[in-house]
């Protein structure tokens, strides 16, 4: 079996854009792939097609020869973007495999050991930031089924945090916790936005609420300031969403005080190095809760991970708080069950989920389709649009 040829779909998804990918191969058996990076769909796009050479009749069967081809063949390493695009090839190629022998990819990676995985939503406070909005909304996703959500409660706030921004964020949070079902799971994303001591000041002020886990609280720039927090935290930290290796993982194991790993598929390359992740983890006496704010394809990665690791936690899902026209992109998405707020898992060979092409075309790429958790108002994710609103507004 040979690759033949590989097509890119860039999608405007609302607030933000996703990256398909199709793998075609000599065989008739095609695979897809996602490469979904908040802000260079075009970039990465781009560097699907530069890449495919190196693709381009190679048998995709032989994922982890190609995944290193791809990135051993530039000679020099092009990062983040570099493996999101090897990602996108790379997951399609398992899917290929899958297709090719009849079975889902879990199968592949040692088989299920379990039959749902718990879900917690997130996109879901697209509302203004006040306790009274924030628990409307989140009543509302309760009432899809789920029983855990994220959300950053921070507004704008970036560095140092103000009493009065604290004590905002705070009564969001003090809200949710006093007026939801005692065992709704809150899970906070500070969105590396703290210094480490207001890092640590927040998470003191929210001690009391319970809170599932602290994500991303200090720069990204220096790992060490994420242990520090970690270390003191009196809430358990997760991160490692923007990581790019393994090795990344594999330092902040190392340094002690984390315990909930956020390997990000796309980011990492693929399905190979996350499971690497995952035994790093398991090794370490942590857990995986992969990142997953890309689209359905990414998704169903997530989940054939959650089939097959044992120290896997809990799943981030934004679909079911996408427009209400993006599951007709894909022939399969998950359900959620409202008795305990698990996620359903694929069991169609390979990925289990194919893109519909003919839907995909009336939603082609959005320029203003982008986060920026920086932006006033970022919450009602509009992207752009909401930039520019404000700005005619000031």
């Amino acid at each position: 079996m040979k690759i033949t040829e590989i097509e890119t779909f860039a999608v405007g998804a609302g607030w933000k854009n996703w990256l398909f990918a199709r793998v075609h191969t000599d065989k008739g058996v095609h695979g897809i792939g996602e490469g979904t990076l908040n802000g260079f769909i075009k970039t990465t796009e781009a560097g699907v097609h530069e890449l495919k050479h190196l693709a381009i009749g190679q048998d995709p069967r032989r994922i982890n020869a190609l995944a290193k081809r791809m990135l051993d063949s530039v000679s020099l390493d092009g990062g983040h973007i570099h493996r999101t695009v090897i990602a996108a090839i790379e997951v399609a190629c398992w899917d290929i495999l899958g297709k090719s022998l009849g079975v889902p990819i879990h199968q592949l990676l040692g088989g299920q050991v379990r039959d749902s995985v718990l879900g917690y939503a997130n996109g879901w406070y697209r509302t203004e930031r006040t306790p009274e909005a924030f628990l409307e909304a989140a009543q509302a996703v309760l009432a899809k089924g789920f029983k855990a959500f994220k959300l950053d409660p921070f507004g704008t706030t970036q560095g140092f945090i103000s009493r009065e921004e604290l004590d905002l964020s705070y009564a969001i949070c003090r809200m949710l916790r006093d007026r939801l079902p005692k065992d709704t799971l809150i899970l906070i994303d500070v969105h590396a936005r703290f210094t480490e001591i207001a890092a640590l000041q927040a998470a003191q002020k929210f001690a009391d609420l319970d809170i599932y886990w602290w994500e991303e609280p200090t720069s990204r720039d220096r790992q060490e300031t994420v242990h520090e927090v970690a270390h003191r935290s009196p809430i358990p930290v997760a991160t490692g969403e923007m990581y790019d290796t393994v090795g990344q993982f594999y330092a902040l194991a190392a340094g002690g005080g984390v315990n909930i790993f956020q390997p990000e598929p796309m980011s990492l390359g693929g399905i190979a190095p996350s499971m690497q992740v995952a035994n790093l983890a398991l090794a370490h006496g942590s857990h995986i809760a992969p990142h997953q704010s890309g689209g359905p394809v990414a998704t169903a990665v997530c989940l054939q991970l959650a089939a097959a690791v044992p120290n896997f936690l809990i799943q981030e899902h934004f679909d079911a708080f996408n427009d209400p026209w993006t599951p007709d992109l894909v022939t399969w998405h998950p359900t959620v069950n409202p008795d305990n707020g698990h996620l359903s898992l694929p069991d169609a060979p390979g990925l289990g989920i194919d893109l519909n092409i003919d839907a995909i075309k009336h939603h082609p790429y959005d320029p203003d389709a982008y986060l920026n958790v920086h932006a006033e108002g970022w919450e009602k994710r509009l992207g752009r649009r909401e930039e520019m609103a404000n700005k005619q507004t000031s």
